[in-house]
C-alpha cells in the first residue's frame, strides 16, 4: 500500500511540475510509438489544388478550371493552372514524401484528366498512365496509395449537359468514372474514399456559392442563381447515392480479388454551446446533425437524421426502400476531416443573424468568438481556430454514433493568420504548425485510448497548394512553395514530422530549429535547393 501511494504521490508532482499532458507523454513527449501497430501516419493532397497542367495531355475542362477564371471568385484573381505543377514534378514529390517517412498517401483523381468530357467522350490514356505512374512509385518506395476518387472537380461537361450534382443523371456518371479507376488502378489500391466533403460542397457550392457552379440565394449570398434552401440538399443527395452505387459496384465486382476498403470522407467540426443553456446544448446536437450526420447517417442507417427530418420535413429529399437498402451500410470506414472546433448557439428561440435563423442552417449560429475571446488561437481560416480537444469530441462522437466503425483522420492542418509583414523566416520556421500537430495527435492518442477504432492521420497538407477560393493566400503545407520558381522549400514542421515517424523527437525549439538548419544544409548539398 506504501509503495502504491509513493507511486502515486509521484506521479501528481510530475503533472504539478510539468503539466499533465506532457507528464502522460501526450503533448511534448508524443511519439509514433504510442500509436498502434500498423498506424497509417501520411500527408494529403487533391487534384486540382496541386497538379496543374489544366489542357496538358488530353485533360478535359472541369468546373474548377472554369470558375477559377471568373473574375472576383477566387482570391487575388488566382487559378490552378500551374498549381503546383505536380503533374510534372511528382517525381520529385514522392522522393520528399519517402524522406519524410510516411507510410500513406492521400490524394485524388482529376476526373476530367480520365474522361475529358465525362460520359460524353472517350478514356483518355495520358491520364491512366500519369497515375499509374504515382501509384508505382509510391509503392515502390514504400507508400501506400489512398485514393479519393472525387475531390470537388467534375467535368464542366456534366455541369452543362444537365447540371452537375442537381441532377441524378451523375449518379450513373460518377459510377461509370469510379468503374474506370476500380479496373484500373485497384489492383495496388487498398483504400479507396469515393467523395471528399460532400457536405462541405454542398454548403460551399449550392447554400453561399463559393464553389462551382456558385448557386446561392438571399441571405446567403446575391449569384445569379440557386435557391438556398433547397439545392443543397438536391445536390448531397446525389452524391449520397453516387458513393453508395460506387460502393456496391466496388463490392460486387472488385473488393474480394482486390482486397481493398472504401468509405467516405467527411467534413467535420465539433461545437460547444455558445451559452451554459440547455438551448444551445441542444443547438450542439442540431448543428452536429445537420452538418456531421447529413453525411454519415444514411451510410450506417440508411436515412437522413431525425434532427433534420423534423425541421425540413418535404424539403429534405426522401430515400426509396431500394435506396435505402442500398445506401445502408455503404461505408467500411470513415475518412474524418477536421481543423476545429466553434460555438453553437440556439436560433429558434433567440435572435441570431440572417442565415441561422433558417431551417437549411437547423436554426443554429455558429461562431469561434464568445465575449470578443476566440474559442482557441485564431489560424489562416477565419473560421478555424486551435481546439486539440475538438478532436478528441468529435472522434468519441463519430465513435458512439456509429458503432465505432474504423476511422482515418484524412486531413487535419494548420495555416498561419496573414500578416502583412510576414518573412520567409516566418513561413519556414512554423512552430505553432509543430505546436498545432502534436496536440492534435495528443488529442486523438486520448480518443484511441478510450476505444475508439482510428487507423490513420493525415497532415493537411504535404505542400502549400491552391487552397480553393483562398488562392494561394493560406498556406498548410509541410513543404513552403515558392511562387515564382515552384521550389518546394521544407519548414520547419518537416523536421519535427520525420523526427516523430522515426521516433527520434526532439521537443525544445531551440534543438529542433538547430536540426532543421543541419537538414536544411543536407537537402542542399544533395542538390535540393533552398532559398
Amino acid at each position: 500500500m506504501l509503495e502504491k501511494q509513493l507511486a502515486l504521490l509521484l506521479i501528481l508532482l510530475c503533472c504539478v511540475s510539468s503539466h499533465v499532458q506532457n507528464c502522460l507523454g501526450l503533448e511534448d513527449g508524443i511519439s509514433r510509438s504510442q500509436f498502434p501497430k500498423g498506424f497509417l501516419f501520411g500527408a494529403s493532397t487533391s487534384s486540382y489544388q496541386i497538379e496543374g497542367a489544366p489542357l496538358e495531355d488530353g485533360k478535359g475542362l472541369s468546373n474548377w478550371d472554369v470558375f477559377s477564371h471568373i473574375p472576383g471568385k477566387i482570391s487575388n484573381d488566382e487559378n490552378g493552372d500551374i498549381a503546383d505543377d505536380h503533374y510534372h514534378l511528382y517525381s520529385e514529390d514522392i522522393k520528399l514524401m519517402s524522406s519524410l517517412g510516411i507510410n500513406v498517401y492521400r490524394f485524388s483523381i482529376s476526373w476530367t484528366r480520365i474522361l475529358p468530357r465525362g460520359i460524353y467522350g472517350d478514356i483518355n490514356p495520358s491520364g491512366i498512365k500519369f497515375y499509374n505512374k504515382i501509384i508505382d512509385n509510391l509503392l515502390l518506395r514504400g507508400i501506400e496509395p489512398f485514393v479519393t476518387i472525387h475531390h470537388h472537380d467534375l467535368p464542366q461537361e456534366l455541369e452543362e449537359q444537365y447540371g452537375g450534382w442537381l441532377s441524378p443523371l451523375i449518379q450513373r456518371d460518377f459510377v461509370y468514372f469510379a468503374e474506370i479507376c476500380f479496373k484500373s488502378f485497384g489492383d495496388r489500391i487498398k483504400y479507396w474514399a469515393t467523395i471528399n466533403e460532400p457536405n462541405l460542397f454542398a454548403d460551399a457550392a449550392f447554400i453561399r456559392g463559393i464553389y462551382p457552379p456558385g448557386h446561392c440565394s438571399p441571405p446567403f449570398g446575391n449569384c445569379s442563381t440557386g435557391n438556398s434552401d433547397v439545392e443543397p440538399l438536391i445536390a448531397m443527395h446525389n452524391m449520397l447515392l453516387s458513393h453508395a452505387k460506387a460502393v456496391e459496384l466496388y463490392r460486387k465486382h472488385f473488393q474480394e480479388k482486390q482486397g481493398g476498403i472504401i468509405g467516405i470522407v467527411a467534413h467535420t467540426f465539433m461545437y460547444e454551446p455558445l451559452r451554459d443553456e440547455e438551448y444551445d446544448r441542444q443547438a450542439v446536437k442540431r448543428v452536429l446533425a445537420f452538418v456531421v450526420s447529413w453525411c454519415l447517417d444514411p451510410l450506417v442507417f440508411g436515412e437522413y437524421p431525425a434532427e433534420m427530418r423534423s425541421i425540413l420535413g418535404s424539403l429534405l429529399p426522401k430515400f426509396s426502400p431500394e435506396e435505402k437498402n442500398l445506401i445502408k451500410g455503404s461505408s467500411d470506414f470513415i475518412g474524418i476531416n477536421n481543423y476545429g472546433t466553434l460555438y453553437a448557439k440556439d436560433c429558434s428561440l433567440s435572435a441570431c443573424p440572417l442565415g441561422a435563423d433558417r431551417p437549411i442552417k437547423g436554426f443554429v449560429e455558429t461562431t469561434g468568438i464568445r465575449d470578443g475571446i476566440p474559442i482557441g488561437d485564431q489560424t489562416g481560416n477565419p473560421r478555424f481556430f486551435v481546439v486539440p480537444s475538438g478532436l478528441e469530441k468529435i472522434v468519441d462522437y463519430i465513435k458512439t454514433r456509429y458503432h465505432n466503425r474504423p476511422m482515418y483522420i484524412t486531413e487535419n492542418g494548420y495555416s498561419s493568420p496573414p500578416k502583412p509583414d510576414v518573412t520567409m523566416n516566418d513561413l519556414l520556421q512554423d512552430f505553432k504548425r509543430v505546436d498545432y500537430h502534436k496536440a492534435y495527435l495528443a488529442a486523438l492518442l486520448r480518443a484511441i485510448r478510450k476505444g475508439a477504432d482510428v487507423r490513420g492521420y493525415m497532415i493537411w497538407s504535404l505542400m502549400d497548394n491552391f487552397e480553393w477560393a483562398s488562392g494561394y493566400g493560406i498556406r498548410y503545407g509541410l513543404y513552403y512553395v515558392n511562387r515564382d520558381t515552384l521550389e518546394r522549400i521544407p519548414k520547419l514542421s518537416v523536421q519535427w514530422f520525420s523526427s516523430f515517424l522515426n521516433n527520434t523527437i526532439n521537443t525544445n525549439k531551440q534543438d529542433l530549429s538547430e536540426q532543421y538548419v543541419r537538414s536544411k544544409d543536407a537537402t542542399m548539398t544533395s542538390g535540393f535547393k533552398v532559398i
